[in-house]
């Protein structure tokens, strides 16, 4: 294996955090905001007591042309965050160090509970009103207050009837390390049972020496507070 290539763990951790992180709001305060931001931050945003879901995750780097994916089931509840992988395939290394590692990253901070100190709140960002977007969403800038792993420098687009989040796009508000210089991500959201979850998310990190590199994860959800929702397979028989 190339030792370039070994650069591009070093995003592990970071995409991990990326994955978990995702609450949003809280009060607003006395002074003058922007209506569509005080739509947003009066949205109720209840964390789910329980999920079930199946991820399937993607990585890639261009420069030395491997690639690997995975199927995990995950889940969590009041005993935590826990994995199993029921299928994979592609670069053996890449599924160790870049899409394992990502997984037992969320469990280990899941028990340190670093998440909920990542929301979309006041405490954690500043917000500027951008107008409404090409895609008819309205564009929240959003400003970290603090250089923080968990946080992202970018822009929040929320429907503008009732301020609620559907996509956020930007760069990771800190590093990871020397080795990744930038990292680009793109996540959606949607309700189930009107709890706000995330549905897929695409990053692309500039590494040192091993150059462009791509995680994906997309989610598809059994049951959420213990209401079934679907019947997610395996991709198994597609591969």
């Amino acid at each position: 294996m190339p030792s370039g290539l070994s650069r591009r763990v070093a995003i592990a951790p970071a995409l991990a955090l990326l994955v978990v992180s995702a609450r949003s709001a809280g009060p607003a305060p006395a002074t003058q905001i922007p209506p569509i931001l005080e739509r947003f931050l009066a949205l109720d945003d209840p964390a789910p007591t329980q999920y079930r879901a199946l991820r399937h995750l993607e990585a890639q780097n261009d420069r030395f042309e491997k690639s690997a994916w995975m199927d995990a089931w995950t889940e969590s509840d009041s005993s935590g965050f826990r994995y199993r992988i029921v299928a994979e395939g592609g670069s053996e290394y890449i599924r160790n160090r870049v899409l394992r590692a990502s997984l037992e990253t969320e469990r280990k901070m899941w028990e340190s509970g670093a998440p909920g100190k990542a929301g979309f709140t006041l405490a954690n960002y500043t917000f500027e009103d951008r107008g409404p977007h090409a895609d008819g969403l309205a564009a929240l800038a959003v400003k970290p207050r603090r250089k923080d792993l968990l946080l992202v420098d970018g822009v929040i687009f929320l429907r503008p009837d009732d301020g609620e989040l559907v996509r956020l796009e930007g760069e990771l508000a800190k590093n990871p390390s020397f080795w990744t210089r930038r990292v680009h991500i793109v996540r959606h959201y949607q309700r189930f049972l009107g709890i706000r979850m995330p549905v897929a998310l695409e990053t692309t990190a500039a590494v040192r020496i091993a150059g462009r590199s791509t995680f994906r994860v997309t989610y598809e959800y059994e049951s959420i507070n213990g209401q079934h929702l679907g019947n997610p397979q395996t991709r198994v028989a597609s591969r």
